[in-house]
């Protein structure tokens, strides 16, 4: 197991940990090795513990699926928690949704950009961005520093069309059975796929 931060767990060598060393609430990537621990395999999970007696996790997201273009390093986790928290508030029902990064906008600062696909759309959607957005400073202290120090601007909301994100699936040929969106990107390419259905 290797403790995560995208951005640092692919850029350093990571320092494995023992079962009996995990922290609770703590990221983690989890490496399948062999008894001696001389052959490694990264599955792509990231988890966190919930009790080391017995030992309980729960996955929180993938490795792979993180938004870090300015040093944020938000993860599945965080969006999805800051997406709940905001639906209690401002009630909305919600289809799919993908992040990225809008790194060199026409004009003004970089922001991220939610492309949300709603079942049911909020009564006032300017105040769901506004509760999103602090939500996701509340929960990640690098995008409030970036906030707030104006490198970023607070995150902007596309709408996508209902079945959109269906047919963005299918446009690539991973329509059904184990395939998900990808709810974060560290770039625009799957975006710049998903626009087309606004």
């Amino acid at each position: 197991m290797s403790s995560f931060r995208p951005t640092v767990f692919f850029n350093k060598e990571q320092i494995r940990i023992h079962l009996k060393d995990v922290k609770l609430g703590v990221n983690y990537v989890i490496i399948l090795n062999t008894n001696a621990g001389l052959w490694g395999y990264n599955i792509g999970d990231t988890i966190k513990f919930l009790s080391k007696d017995p030992h309980r996790i729960v996955v929180t997201g993938r490795l792979k699926h993180f938004t870090s273009a300015f040093g944020e390093h938000v993860i599945a986790e965080e969006v999805e928690k800051s997406l709940e928290k905001t639906i209690k508030e401002q009630y909305a029902q919600i289809n799919e949704f993908h992040v990225a990064p809008e790194v060199n906008p026409d004009s003004g600062l970089p922001y991220h950009c939610w492309y949300i696909e709603f079942e049911q759309e909020p009564k006032d959607l300017q105040k769901f961005i506004e509760k999103l957005d602090l939500e996701m400073q509340n929960i990640n202290t690098y995008y409030k520093d970036l906030i707030s120090g104006s490198v970023l601007k607070r995150l902007e909301v596309v709408i996508i069309k209902k079945e959109g994100f269906r047919k963005y699936m299918h446009s690539i040929g991973k329509l059904g059975g184990q395939n998900k969106v990808p709810r974060l990107a560290n770039d625009k390419k799957i975006a710049e796929k998903i626009i087309q259905y606004i």
